[in-house]
């Protein structure tokens, strides 16, 4: 049998949390230069460019793509924040995780509600396409959702047991 290599970026929508997290981001770099000019006006100037510096470095990690990566069974799932950074948010072997099912299936919901947590690794937009995996990740049993597309969908059903893929 060949080696198995996917991989998969999806870019995550902006939600209205986070448009709402960068309007209160520049509101308050502009408060904060406001405070500054009428307390220590010799070093406002300065004072603006570090809480403007501030803001768009945590602005920055609001734009984020999730890649997914297939290797001989493996699945992981990185977080890529404004094409720099990255970070492993997912790692584990498909024969291990307990169930993928579509999302939006009601017909698991038993089984996804024993997950203590959920982790949203998809565009976010909540349509069709959307698959829920159970699984454990750092001693917690996880609903991970994911997006993936034809191509990695069907190198992950070529090395995950049927009995475990639901309705796809």
């Amino acid at each position: 049998m060949g080696d198995i290599y996917k991989e998969q970026i999806v870019k995550k929508n902006p939600t209205t949390k986070d448009t709402m997290k960068k309007v209160g981001l520049v509101a308050a770099v502009v408060l904060v230069f406001f405070v500054a000019v009428s307390v220590i006006p010799n070093f406002a100037f300065v004072v603006a460019i570090a809480a403007g510096f501030g803001a768009y470095l945590l602005m920055s990690r609001l734009n984020v793509e999730y890649e997914y990566i297939l290797t001989n069974g493996e699945l992981d799932i990185d977080a890529i924040y404004n094409k720099t950074r990255r970070k492993r948010m997912f790692s584990g072997v498909l024969k291990d995780i307990e169930l993928m099912a579509p999302a939006n299936e009601r017909t698991y919901e038993r089984e996804f509600s024993t997950a203590t947590e959920t982790k949203d690794y998809s565009t976010g937009s909540g349509e069709k396409g959307v698959f829920a995996i159970l699984a454990s990740y750092k001693g917690k049993k996880q609903k991970i959702l994911i997006e993936p597309n034809e191509l990695m969908m069907n190198a992950i059903t070529s090395v995950l047991p049927q009995r475990k893929l639901k309705k796809y």
